[in-house]
């Protein structure tokens, strides 16, 4: 299996888009990553818009991104909440800093744009945050997926398959 030896952090919170959480960690676990769910407290179930739950393995403070290849930003609500925690801007920070695969779809590009790592960067996003986007200093595009260096971006569900697709062949070719 082709992502057997890759580790991937996959950020939660409360109102996470249940599908855009759920789908990517099942495709690289299919392809043999180890993904770790990590949200504001280890243990805690966390529950999705549509009221698929999420437990977490680890807490934003308990883990060393050097540990890890990649991290997975889900969409939904929670992109609001995350970006509000420095150790998740942090995270995000490191994995650019280490052109480590960041994956991020739909409201997730919120928790890119605290993070200050957007300008003069290719992506994609729900229509709904184009104008957060590109006042960000990123260049937008109406793609199912954009893939910009290490920076891997979506819509909305409907564009999963590609998404993690691109994630998936980032993350191998590391």
């Amino acid at each position: 299996m082709r992502l057997s030896n890759k580790k991937v952090i996959a950020l939660v919170d409360e109102e996470f888009e249940d599908l855009e959480l759920h789908y990517p960690i099942l495709r690289l676990q299919e392809e043999g990553a180890k993904v770790d769910l990590v949200g504001q407290e280890a243990e805690k179930t966390y529950m999705g818009k549509y009221g698929v739950p999420a437990r977490t393995t680890h807490a934003y403070s308990d883990i060393d991104p050097s540990a890890y290849d990649a991290v997975l930003v889900p969409g939904g609500w929670a992109p609001d909440k995350l970006r509000r925690y420095p150790e998740v801007l942090d995270i995000v920070r490191h994995m650019d800093e280490h052109k480590k695969p960041i994956g991020q779809i739909c409201h997730a590009g919120w928790v890119l744009i605290s993070a200050n790592i957007l300008k003069g960067v290719k992506v994609t996003s729900t229509p709904g945050i184009k104008d957060d986007m590109t006042n960000a200093g990123a260049e937008w595009f109406d793609d199912a997926v954009v893939v910009d260096g290490h920076i891997i971006s979506s819509r909305r569900p409907p564009d999963l398959p590609p998404y993690v697709k691109a994630f998936a062949d980032v993350l191998a070719d590391q």
